[in-house]
């Protein structure tokens, strides 16, 4: 007798290769996954002008990000001491109004370009919920703590959401014709607007997902990161304490099955390896005895010079290059 529902993702699509450049766009989701991409030394673009939630914000930023649109002073606003962006994360915020449209122009560049190279995007929505500035009409990724009446909340609808998603796929191919699209659902929950909200709102970005990758089957896909937590992983046990978002354990099960659905075989046994070598570079040898620590270091630096000899395309990763001697 089966106790659990196991989520079945179908056969290995062999979308990602371990030396492939990829991004991810989206909720805390897209920032958890790449994470673990960039601990397995992938070369990952996370959410370049910080984490996104609703699908229209998400298009804005990537048709920013595809033709390279800079930030201006007139874009900004003074908030909580900082210059702010609506569509910019506030860990771009600073006090200087010039190092902030510094900080986020040099953000959209880097972003425009990893879309270019990478082989892979994937994009994860987490409410149909938007905030539209009533001043201007513009729907914002951030509030940046203004006033809520400065603002008018409704939930989008699934044509509106369709179509944004349907003109933000076009745009992403024009600017990289070997671009491959992964969509996924956050399974992250927004109790805060009601659990029955929250799930009209997740229905909604199931439904606009559905209807925007029919006509872009050949290089769009849908990774059910949703679905493995509410029926796989039906238990309170794998979310973290705020019983919100998914814990250490729950995000490595679907990382695995994120492996397992798009990874090609080869590429699964470098990150592996990638892996248990990140562990190595993240531990601080406890001894006291200089001699210990500089043979660990010595010894670690082999094994990073064997890692790029093995995989080339290695050499420039910066974490990897500080642990050569």
């Amino acid at each position: 007798m089966e106790f659990r529902t196991t989520v079945k993702t179908g056969e290995n699509r062999d979308w990602l290769h371990h030396s492939d450049k990829v991004v991810l766009l989206g909720s805390c989701f897209s920032d958890s996954i790449g994470a673990k991409m960039r601990g397995a030394f992938i070369r990952a673009t996370v959410n370049p002008m910080g984490t996104l939630y609703n699908p229209m914000s998400i298009a804005s930023a990537v048709d920013r990000l595809t033709h390279a649109t800079p930030v201006a002073g007139m874009d900004l606003f003074m908030q909580g001491g900082v210059w702010n962006n609506y569509d910019f994360h506030s860990r771009y915020s600073l006090p200087d109004k010039q190092a902030t449209l510094d900080r986020m122009n040099q953000r959209i560049v880097m972003g425009h370009e990893a879309l270019k190279d990478a082989r892979l995007l994937t994009i994860t929505l987490g409410t149909a919920i938007v905030y539209r500035l009533k001043s201007t009409g513009e729907i914002v990724a951030n509030c940046h703590k203004v006033p809520q009446h400065e603002f008018e909340r409704k939930m989008a609808t699934v044509d509106e959401i369709t179509r944004e998603l349907d003109t933000m796929i076009v745009k992403l191919r024009e600017l990289n014709p070997e671009l491959r699209i992964i969509f996924t659902v956050s399974p992250i929950r927004h109790i805060a607007d009601g659990l029955a909200t929250n799930s009209l709102s997740k229905a909604m970005l199931h439904v606009s997902i559905h209807e925007a990758i029919a006509a872009h089957r050949d290089y769009c896909d849908y990774f059910p990161a949703y679905e493995i937590m509410m029926d796989d992983l039906r238990d309170y046990r794998f979310y973290a304490s705020d019983m919100v978002h998914p814990s250490d354990v729950a995000v490595e099960y679907i990382w695995q099955a994120f492996q397992a659905t798009y990874l090609d075989d080869r590429s699964a046994l470098a990150l592996a390896r990638c892996e248990r070598i990140n562990k190595r570079l993240q531990h601080r040898p406890m001894s006291a005895s200089r001699e210990a620590v500089e043979r660990f270091n010595t010894d670690t630096a082999g094994i990073v010079r064997n890692l790029i000899k093995e995989y080339p395309y290695l050499a420039d990763n910066s974490e990897l290059q500080a642990f050569m001697l």
